[in-house]
Order: structure tokens, then sequence, then C-alpha cells
């Protein structure tokens, strides 16, 4: 079944080639060594200029990269002008890049050109009035949003430099900023309301406890204060003086301005906008929403996808996997049916932590394991260094199980593996090896890290990415763990084929919501009949799909590549094979779009076999 499935991916619309890497054409052979020198600096100028182009017309990905930003450009994330020079850039880039011949350009490089030009047409796509214009419309998401991202980004913890005067005056700037930003963003949504576009009410339940939960902290508790509280460098009289101004300044940064800024939100949400919105819960419902449904499945999956087909692939993968799971419940010594077996692990207290240490021992023991064995799978190992850490307590709620925060790509700031422990009795055991390796390493660590630390790449593939391959190398990390003895334990067995489960299912209710009909309810049911996910796991998981469309998709689709990918290799190289060299190849140019990746494998497993 699995081989099927496979062939099915490469086979199906799922392989269709972005235009933008067609429209790159076979190497030629008589390109001088002068002239490829000089097209590979100019391809290197230009994605370096576009690049930063790009970047300073995106203020929330220059905040979560930690570079400058300013306070009149942080204004900008919800203002329609931002669009308009969002699609002028775009165009002059296109333009630009198609005045290059990738003909003349080192291999490396001519994968750096045909991954920017995907990027740069899934750009467009994005830009384009129909999709952008209703995107706009519903600016804030539970999953990644800015109500819920800002904490971390202005805190002493996030990703922005705090070490000098000027670096606290930025940060207390943009504080002061955003009642601004708040009131753009309700602008865009008093916008939707006119037009008959809102969002779900789930998602904005949600956004308003997301707040709820920032506001129940006073604000002299908050991490809108811990820059002052946490400042370096402040040391004798003078520095005591400066330590006590500081924390006056972001105390009256935090009580005048960011707290007030989030109660008008909440305010709004709560007293206006929640009453007016749709009870439906997929972009279908809306007028327009089935085509920005598979313009989001293409931004997330960097392919041509019908959701009818994905549907079906998803079908397949959940009966594929409960036979699995039908061999590892008898191993685990229960001999009733699988649905009976769902329900027997959500309460049976031996595949539950009693307390946070339970799941924190777990992870350690995991990642030892991981560490010692690494060698055996990867050439090259992160230096970035690795935490074990819960969630913060005011983001639990809304989290999944795990997730990971990057380091920085000199190691100076480790990545961060986080788990989550509200609810504790819904947490399982079961799943301590595979979401380790998922979110810590070998997956989203070894990927991001790797990409970082590599100054031979430009900077779209060090700090870039798509979901489809972000997420599927972290899919296919787990599946590392047959071989590293993590899974001979049936319950750890259990937990891989559980989260496998997960992302199969989510091929089917993603598509199921977003262009089936499905409601919030039908949704939540398949997934505690299909898994033995807790119920309050499962629910965050349904309302995750309904805020953010085609994103959970792209996980076993990436996945499932990466795996026909090795396949592929393996028959043609036989026991020349090389799995340390494979993994080499996928992850050493960074996060590509999956036909991109697709080539440089192939063209790599020709190689190879050449030898």
């Amino acid at each position: 079944m699995r081989a099927f499935l496979l062939s099915l991916l490469a086979a199906s619309a799922l392989a269709t080639h972005p235009a933008g890497a067609q429209a790159l054409p076979a190497t030629a052979t008589t390109t001088t060594p002068e002239q490829r020198q000089r097209s590979d600096a100019a391809l290197a100028v230009f994605l370096a200029q576009d690049d930063a182009a790009r970047r300073a017309l995106d203020p929330l990905d220059t905040l979560e990269r930690g570079e400058p930003l300013t306070a009149e450009q942080f204004r900008l994330i919800f203002d329609p002008a931002l669009t308009t020079m969002q699609r002028a850039r775009n165009a002059a880039a296109r333009d630009a890049l198609a005045r290059i011949n990738p003909d003349t350009l080192d291999p490396a490089q001519r994968i750096s050109a045909k991954a920017y030009a995907a990027v740069l047409d899934d750009e467009q796509a994005m830009l384009s009035p129909p999709v952008a214009d209703m995107l706009a419309m519903m600016p804030l998401n539970p999953v990644g949003g800015l109500q819920v991202e800002y904490p971390g980004l202005a805190s002493a913890g996030g990703p922005m430099e705090l070490a000098t005067g000027a670096d606290h005056a930025a940060n207390l700037a943009r504080d002061r900023a955003l009642p601004a930003v708040f009131d753009a963003a309700i602008a865009r949504y008093r916008e939707g309301l006119a037009r008959g576009v809102t969002s779900p009410r789930p998602v904005v339940e949600t956004l308003i406890g997301q707040i709820d939960a920032l506001l129940a902290r006073p604000p002299e508790h908050s991490l809108f204060m811990t820059p002052a509280q946490q400042a370096q460098g402040l040391n004798g009289k003078s520095a005591m003086v400066a330590r006590r101004r500081l924390l006056a300044e972001y105390r009256a940064a935090t009580i005048e301005a960011v707290y007030p800024a989030y109660r008008t939100l909440r305010a709004f949400l709560a007293n206006e906008y929640l009453p007016a919105t749709r009870d439906s819960v997929g972009l279908d419902a809306l007028p327009g929403g089935a085509a920005l449904y598979r313009a989001l499945l293409h931004h997330h999956t960097t392919l041509d996808l019908d959701p009818a087909q994905v549907h079906t692939l998803g079908l397949a993968e959940v009966a594929r996997i409960q036979a699995e799971m039908d061999v590892v419940k008898t191993q685990l010594g229960f001999t009733g049916s699988l649905h009976a077996f769902f329900d027997e692990i959500r309460v049976d207290p031996r595949y539950h932590p009693r307390k946070t240490e339970d799941l924190a021992a777990g992870y350690r023991r995991v990642a030892q394991v991981v560490a010692a064995q690494a060698p055996r799978f990867f050439i090259t190992m992160p230096r970035t260094p690795l935490l074990i850490m819960p969630h913060p307590a005011y983001r639990a709620r809304f989290e999944a199980g795990g997730s990971y925060s990057p380091g920085t790509a000199d190691a100076s700031r480790p990545g961060v593996f986080y788990f989550n422990t509200f609810d504790l009795k819904s947490r399982f055991l079961t799943g301590i090896a595979t979401l380790y390796l998922h979110e810590g390493a070998p997956g989203h660590h070894f990927q991001i890290s790797l990409a970082q630390e590599n100054p031979r790449l430009p900077d779209f593939q060090r700090y870039g990415g798509n979901t489809a391959y972000v997420e599927g190398w972290a899919l296919y990390a787990e599946t590392l763990g047959y071989a590293m003895g993590l899974y001979d334990d049936p319950m750890q067995h259990w937990g891989t084929l559980d989260d496998e489960m997960l992302r199969a299912m989510r091929l089917v209710v993603d598509t199921g919501l977003h262009s089936q009909g499905w409601s919030r309810a039908q949704a939540l049911d398949y997934m505690l009949a299909n898994s033995g996910m807790g119920r309050s796991d499962a629910q965050a998981e349904v309302d995750r799909y309904i805020a953010d469309p085609g994103q959970a998709v792209a996980y076993k689709i990436g996945a499932l590549t990466i795996q026909r990918l090795r396949g592929e290799a393996e028959r043609r190289l036989g026991p020349r094979f090389d799995l340390r060299a494979f993994h080499a190849q996928v992850l050493g140019s960074g996060a590509l779009p999956l036909p991109v990746l697709e080539d440089k494998i192939h063209d790599w497993i020709e190689e190879q076999a050449a030898r």
C-alpha cells in the first residue's frame, strides 16, 4: 500500500512543477569559467538585493529574524499601501531574474535561481488581488498572528537585539506603535464585515482567549517588562540609575500603550466582530473561497493540488496506518477492537504523565539516544545547541503537544524544543520519541540550524522555507526512529503511528473543512474516531486547520515526497546508496520547493550512478 501511495504522489497532479521552475532550461555545456563567474556574481548580487528589499517590506518577518525595524515600518503591517509596494517589488524582481541566463550558472547557483523563481511565482500568486484582499480582511490568526507573537518578539528572550540604548529605544517605540498597528487590523476587519468576508467564529473566540490570557498578567509581570528587568551590562551606581529609568520607560509603554492596545482589540473582537462572524468554518463558504483554498494549498506545498485528490490520498493513508496500529495494540496486550483501544488509551493512566517531570525526563532520554545515533545518519550536525523546555504558561493552552523555536545562525542563542504541559492528564507518554524527533533533533532543529549555519547559501535559502519541505522533513525525521531503535518499545511504536495518523487525517480533515463543507464537530468526530488523540489535542488541531487552511496538508505531502525520492535513490544505486549522503543532499540547499528538491535529487542520483 505504501509503495502504491508513493507512486500515486509521483504520477498524479501532486508532482506538478511550478511555472517558475519550468522556465529554467537545462545546463548548457559551452559556458566558459569567466561567463560562469560573472553569472554567479550577478545572481548573488540580485538575490542579496531583492531578498533585502523583500524583507524590508515584511515587518513581521523582520521582527522574527531579529533585524532592525523602525516604529514607522512596524505600523505598515496591516496597511494596504504595503501590499502595493510588495507587488511592485515582485514584478521588478521577476523581470530582473529573467535576465540572468541559467545556462551559465554553477550547479549550486542554478538551484538557487530555480528556487527563487518558484518563490517569486508563489509570491505573485499570494499578492494577487483576489487572494491578498481576502486574506487582508482576516488579518489576525491564532497560529502565528501578531497578537500572540508580539509578546515574545518584544521580550528579553526574543530575537531582537537589546544590548544598547538605541536597541531599547527602538523596542519602546514599537511598543508605543502597537495601538496604531492594532487599529489598522481593526480597520481591515471592518472592511471584511462590509464585504461579507469574516473569520469563522471559533477563530475569533480563540483570539479573544489568547488576549485574555495575556491581559490576566499584571503589566509589571508581563513579558513586555523583561527587557528592562533583564538588561545586561548595567552595573555600578550610574547603572542603577539607568536601570530605574529603563524600568520606568518600559512600565509606561506597557501601561499606556501595549495593554490598552490589546484591550481595544479585544473589545472590538468581542463586542463588534464576534456577533457578526460566520458559523461556517471552511473557506468554501466564502465568495471566492474555493480559489483561495487552492492558492493556499500551492503556497504551503509548492505543488498544484486538487483538494479531492488530496482527500482520497488521506483516506488511503488512514486505512494503511490503522492496519499497522491494529498489530501494535495487540503487542501492548489489548485484545479488543482498535476503536476500543482508542478509548482505553485515553483513560489508562499508564499511558499518561502524572507530573511534568515524566515528560521532561522522557524527552531527555530520547535526546541522548538521538545524539549518540545521529552520526550514523548525518555527515554534519548543527553547532547550535538544543534546549528542552515546557511551553510558557500564557501560550500552553493554545499550543499543540510540542513546537520548536530556532536558535541563531551564529549559535549564540540555542534552539528550543517546547513541550506542552497544559491539561497534563490529556498528554501521552506514547508520543515522546516521535515528537522529539519531529520538533527537535533531527527534525526542525537539524534542518533549520544547518541551513542557517551555512554561509555559502543565499539568505533566502538560509532563513526562508515552505511548509511542505520544512514540515515534510520533520515528519520524515520521525521515521528515522525505527532505525535508531526508539520504536522497539511498543508504546513508542504506537506513538509514532498515532502521530503519523494525525498527519494522514490532516489530508482528510483540512480538505473536508475547506472544500467539502465539513463542520467543526464533524472534523472533531472524525479525528477522535480514527486515532487515540485526547479531546483537547484533537480540538486544538481542528481549530488550527480552520484558522490556517492548507498548512496542515503540507506535512504528509512533503514527507511522502522525501520518502519517494529516497526509495528512488535506493533502487537506482543499490549497495552504493549512502543514507548520510542522501540526507546531506536533502538538507544542503535549505528549504527548497519540492519540484526543485526533486530535480536536485534526481541529478545527484545520476551523478552517483555514473561513478
